[in-house]
């Protein structure tokens, strides 16, 4: 028993270990990477002195970028876990169940009707309009989720959500002013590109205060895992825990829909990815380990989009379907497999 914990433990430690190395690595490949080479001397000097072009090439363009891939990856990442624990379903994630999508129709609306009014959208108000979009498709997949006991039937459903909001964005999108409509297709494409230190600000005080929330809330995901009788019977107030539980993971995810469009399967992947690393879904683990797996996934997305067919840019949400959707192919089927056997 004894030695089976040791080895429990070197695993978890060899696990983190690897995600620090991959994320000081992509780190670095991010920051020397892009349509402007710059020799190592070069990029030691902007960092330290911060002085001539290169200093504000890393400091104004890649150096916020790195750190939006960073934390929007991190949180995007969690919010899936949670969606995952609250409907005990390993396919639950903001883009497969429709939430991120409903977040991105109501920021295009609210984008559509200031922009015709000559107003810019701030940073606070893309955030407050994702959150109510987020809310609005998650109060949709709440009303399914009790009527309907099959976990395709709510996958489905989620997906039909999504292509409702999408269609209905694309609409809007149909009769905006041309000026409109340049500014949310660039939005609306998903990327990190375009990030400044403020946005980075408003990234930094929304995510961190919410990952300190799900950090404190362990012990009840510990013990809501095992069902929520359970959880009830050790004093966890459900209906209380489940509300802050879905009000945490629509606030993370309206925050990355805000800052960087719809990013696709990150939520659903990268939990999967972190449960098979660790080889356990014990939140005090998971929750640190999906949200530095999801800033590395983000990152090596991020990093593939600016460089593979440089100097276009691809989408990030294109990288992360084409990395992400065959390790939700992998979940369906499995999860099929066992049902099918059981």
């Amino acid at each position: 028993m004894v030695l089976m914990e040791r080895k429990k433990r070197i695993r978890y430690n060899l696990s983190f270990l690897l995600l620090v190395i991959l994320l000081l690595v992509l780190f670095f490949l991010n920051l020397v990477s892009g349509s402007v080479q710059m020799r190592p001397e070069e990029i030691i000097n902007a960092l330290v002195g911060r002085t001539g072009d290169g200093a504000v090439i890393l400091w104004e363009i890649r150096i916020p970028r790195i750190l939006a891939a960073f934390f929007l990856g991190g949180a995007l990442s969690v919010s899936g876990f949670l969606l995952q624990t609250f409907f005990a379903n390993p396919i639950a994630g903001p883009f497969v169940l429709g939430i991120s999508s409903g977040a991105k129709l109501v920021v295009a609306l609210v984008m559509i009707l200031l922009l015709s009014r000559g107003i810019s959208m701030n940073s606070l108000s893309m955030v407050l309009a994702a959150f109510v979009g987020s809310m609005i498709c998650t109060g949709f997949v709440l009303m399914i989720s009790g009527k309907v006991r099959n976990m395709s039937v709510l996958v489905i459903c989620g997906v039909m959500i999504g292509y409702i909001c999408s269609a209905i964005t694309d609409f809007a999108v149909t009769f905006a002013d041309d000026s409109n409509i340049v500014n949310l297709h660039n939005w609306s494409l998903g990327s990190f590109s375009g990030t400044t230190w403020d946005n980075v600000k408003v990234i930094v005080l929304i995510v961190i205060p919410a990952l300190f929330f799900v950090v404190g809330m362990t012990k009840q995901i510990n013990a809501y895992q095992m069902g929520a009788t359970y959880a009830q019977s050790l004093g966890v107030n459900i209906r209380l825990f489940r509300t802050v539980l879905i009000l945490l993971s629509s606030i993370l995810s309206a925050c990355v829909t805000a800052f960087a469009g719809p990013v696709s399967f990150v939520g659903v992947a990268v939990p999967h990815l972190m449960k098979s690393l660790f080889g356990t879904a014990r939140p005090i683990l998971m929750i640190p380990a999906c949200f530095l797996g999801g800033a590395a996934f983000c990152l090596a997305c991020d990093l593939i989009a600016r460089t593979f067919f440089s100097p276009t840019e691809l989408s990030i949400s294109s990288v992360t379907a084409v990395l992400g959707a065959p390790i939700v192919i992998y979940v369906m089927l499995r999860q099929h497999r066992k049902e099918w056997d059981g």
